[in-house]
């Protein structure tokens, strides 16, 4: 995977990138003391992979993250652990404190790796395979069968996600990216940092937010666009 690592702090930069170096499938394609300069590189430089200080000058990680639009994964390398759930609202692959050994970034490394590979399996197999009727979801005690059209939308909540189907409520303890890897990419859309919809179920749309049953969720500006693009692609509106 091609990663960059941005820290403002040398010695804890110089750490990044001697762990990096040491693992067999991540590429240090570059390294930042400051944001700034990373967010200008990124424009020009696709990056599978960002190891990212939070607490920086200028701009600070979680804002850098924010900003991007075609974001890779990300894993926050920080000494601050009150940053976590916001880490969460932003959909990081995972969140490295530190003093940080290397056994915990190679884990981290690791989900980053494991995130990857779904997609670039769908795209390596889009002419050969159809995409499943139904998927398997993780529960407390089992993995539950649901059928991928049962699906109306799914809710971010504090520690997990709660999938609404046409018959139940599911609680799992996946992350969004994950779950969606798994999901028609033409069927469902991101509509709020929260809140992912399956496109047939929705009944009506207005600027800021769609209905699904008696449900309105809302749509934020940062996923109008796609949501909207993702539509006409459709031919639906």
């Amino acid at each position: 995977m091609k990663c960059i690592a941005i820290d403002d702090e040398p010695l804890a930069l110089k750490k990044i990138v001697d762990y990096i170096n040491k693992v067999p499938f991540l590429t240090l394609d570059n390294s930042f003391d400051n944001g700034l300069d990373a967010l200008a590189y990124l424009k020009s430089n696709p990056i599978e992979l960002i190891f990212l200080d939070i607490q920086m000058p200028h701009i600070t990680g979680t804002k850098l993250v924010s900003i991007l639009k075609n974001k890779p994964q990300v894993i926050f390398t920080t000494a601050y652990d009150e940053y976590a759930m916001k880490g969460y609202e932003l959909d990081i692959t995972d969140y490295l404190l530190k003093p940080i050994s290397f056994e915990r970034f190679l884990e981290g490394s690791q989900k980053a790796l494991d995130r990857a590979v779904p997609v670039i399996s769908q795209n390596t197999d889009a002419n050969s395979q159809q995409n499943p009727s139904y998927i398997f979801i993780k529960t407390e005690h089992k993995w539950q069968k649901v059928a991928i059209d049962s699906i109306k939308y799914i809710k971010g909540l504090k520690d997990y996600l709660s999938i609404y189907t046409n018959k139940d409520r599911i609680l799992t303890l996946q992350s969004f990216q994950s779950l969606l890897d798994k999901l028609p990419s033409s069927d469902f859309c991101r509509v709020h940092k929260s809140y992912v919809v399956a496109l047939n179920q929705i009944d009506a749309i207005e600027k800021s937010r769609v209905q699904i049953g008696e449900e309105w969720i809302p749509v934020s500006d940062t996923y109008r666009n796609n949501f909207f693009k993702l539509l006409e692609a459709k031919g639906v509106i």
